[in-house]
């Protein structure tokens, strides 16, 4: 029986050279007659000790990492086959304590299957959810989502529920679920790793939203800078189908799911579930004004939910073990997991499941490790480039969706970014005024013109020209564009705008602003 080496197919892995070491193992494998299996898998989100080559032992997964191709040789010469020790060993997979002090329920196979393996998915309690699901009503099903807690995981943190709930009572001949998977914020990569690494369980919850609804036809939107991803989607969807997981009797039930992927074109603005829609329908990304909500006049004018990949990727486990089971995890109004996605200038960088209730300090000092330049935090941006940025002394701020709101903050999609004492928050503050300018859709004033009135007074601070008045413009122009923006791009940008402004006071004194070599 072949020896099954495991080789990370995620793109963050590939991007460490782990294409470069799965061709050096199986080369090896073949020139000393070993029986190997090259089995590329999904990441456990590790990412500073990928690439993570694990191999199948009678005594369990054993890992070593990060290895290079060069590294290969010695691994053989080492016994790693039978978990034979190496200076890269880093022991059974399950017990790495980054990984072994995680709640993974949504990401609890990502790592351990082949992403396209049906039946690896299956050995895993996989597609349990779903038939639990075909036993209940749709009402039924949207009841044990809303008695979960779960919300959107996208930023917004709505009901996931409630918009079922509003899409399955709309009456209309053809309904949809589109799932939002244009991953634009910095720092963010939960979408990428599961769609790569867990493709069936996105599928899975997809189904269980169209049982729940009455929608019949799913689509994924992806970004085009994700194309390992949407190959792994597509393939993924081709095996299901091929199963009768998808079709027109879905496990022999006689209920019909389909779904296919949509890839988008580059633009930020898309990941506002409205622009989206125009973008699937061959439009131009702009926002729409609401009401109509999606959930009543979505994709081509018919009942649409719109939720993200986490969103529905946490609902197969909701009908395997209950409602109650996943409300138990977090805190507050916050329940169920949360994929915190640590980057930056951080020396633990990668995912991190857990229920919510973490403190910020906690998420950054003890999972992440501090900074990777050794030198002393300054800053964490919390929720993409239009989260705000939060000083040590806000550390104890629990990861929760109305606690970050108390504190002028968001959650976002949970992507934690780490700034050490060299940051200039003024450049900061400036790069998010000019991001907005150049991803507006355009289509509203506070906006379209504010964030170019704002990049404009912060060089004006900068050069020291009247830096109280300066002040007092950049404060109003975040008010207009807070409460005055048709979406959150312009409504969000004052986040990090005025974060900077309030917590970090002394770097917005003159001086030259060399933004050209940012």
């Amino acid at each position: 029986m072949s020896i099954k080496v495991y080789v990370p197919i995620d793109s963050g892995s590939v991007a460490l050279g782990a294409d470069d070491v799965a061709t050096a193992i199986a080369k090896k494998a073949e020139s000393t007659g070993a029986d190997v299996k090259v089995v590329r898998n999904g990441s456990f989100g590790m990412y500073w000790l990928e690439p993570m080559v694990e191999v199948e032992t009678d005594h369990g997964r054993v890992a070593y990492g990060p290895v290079s191709a060069d590294d290969v040789d010695t691994l053989f010469a080492s016994d790693f086959l039978t978990g034979g020790e190496h200076k890269l060993y880093l022991g059974r997979t399950e017990n790495i304590p980054f990984l072994k002090s995680q709640t993974r329920l949504t990401f609890q196979r990502c790592g351990f299957i082949d992403p396209v393996s049906l039946e690896d998915y299956r050995k895993y309690d996989g597609l349990t959810g779903l038939e639990n699901a075909l036993k209940m009503t749709d009402e039924e099903i949207v009841t044990a989502v809303t008695d979960s807690g779960l919300r959107g995981r996208g930023g917004a943190g709505f009901p996931t529920g409630i918009k079922w709930k509003t899409v399955r009572e709309a009456p209309a001949d053809q309904k949809y679920i589109v799932c939002n998977a244009d991953e634009g914020d910095s720092g963010t990569f939960a979408d990428r790793m599961i769609m790569e690494g867990e493709p069936f369980v996105l599928i899975e919850g997809m189904i269980i939203a169209g049982l729940a609804t009455g929608a019949t036809k799913g689509y994924v939107y992806t970004r085009s800078e994700y194309p390992a991803a949407i190959r792994i989607m597509n393939e993924a969807i081709e095996v299901a189908r091929a199963a009768g997981v998808l079709g027109d009797n879905i496990l022999g039930s006689g209920k019909v799911f389909d779904m296919e992927v949509r890839m988008g074109a580059g633009a930020y603005v898309c990941g506002e579930e409205t622009s989206l829609l125009n973008s699937m329908e061959g439009k131009r990304g702009v926002v729409r004004a609401k009401p109509p909500l999606p959930a009543l006049e979505g994709f081509l004018g018919r009942p649409t939910v719109v939720n993200n990949v986490i969103s529905l990727c946490s609902v197969p486990v909701i009908l395997e073990k209950g409602a109650q089971y996943y409300r138990d995890f977090g805190m507050g109004r916050s329940r169920g997991t949360i994929p915190i996605q640590i980057a930056g200038n951080v020396k633990h960088g990668g995912l991190y499941e857990v229920g919510f209730g973490l403190t910020l300090g906690e998420i950054v000092e003890q999972i992440g490790g501090g900074t990777a330049s050794g030198r002393p935090v300054k800053a964490v941006q919390v929720g993409g480039p239009l989260g705000a940025y939060f000083p040590k002394e806000m550390f104890d701020t629990p990861f929760d969706y109305e606690e970050f709101a108390k504190r002028d903050g968001l959650i976002g999609h949970a992507g934690v970014v780490v700034f050490d004492d060299t940051v200039d928050l003024m450049k900061q503050a400036r790069f998010a005024m000019e991001f907005c300018a150049i991803e507006s859709c355009g289509k509203c004033t506070p906006c379209r013109i504010g964030s170019i009135r704002g990049t404009e007074v912060v060089d004006k601070l900068a050069r020291g020209e009247d830096p109280d008045l300066q002040i007092e413009l950049l404060t109003d122009l975040c008010e207009t564009m807070k409460f005055g923006s048709l979406c959150a791009l312009g409504g969000f940008t004052p986040y990090p705008v005025m974060s900077a402004l309030t917590h970090f006071p002394d770097d917005f004194k003159p001086r030259a602003l060399d933004v050209a070599a940012e």
